[in-house]
């Protein structure tokens, strides 16, 4: 199973008004980190769909919710619960620091 990708289009509905947390990877196809925790994060999805989403969204395709969401470097991921960012990570990290980072999320 594979993040999904989400759009300035359908930014609202599928991270503003989900049910849950939802981990949003801010990336870009140029940036090597990214395409790193890439499948780190399809992991951690696939063994905790039921407790958090995972979605990307292509920071040189949509450059107002970067923009909007304060995003310099990449990759950034964010945390958001009820429509609103509950934590940020940022920079390339192994899984298990990731889990460690989204531990509040995935108990």
């Amino acid at each position: 199973m594979t993040a999904k990708a989400t759009s300035q289009a359908t930014w609202e509905q599928d991270v503003l008004q989900a049910e849950g947390p939802v981990l949003v990877d801010f990336w870009a196809a140029w940036c090597g980190p990214c395409r790193m925790v890439a499948p780190v994060l399809d992991e951690i999805q696939a063994e905790n769909a039921d407790k958090i989403t995972i979605l990307k969204l292509n920071v040189d395709e949509n450059p107002d919710l970067a923009m909007k969401y304060q995003v310099t470097s990449i990759p950034a991921m964010k945390v958001f619960q009820g429509g609103e960012v509950a934590t940020t990570i940022i920079g390339a990290k192994p899984k298990f620091a990731l889990e460690q980072d989204l531990a509040a999320f995935l108990s």
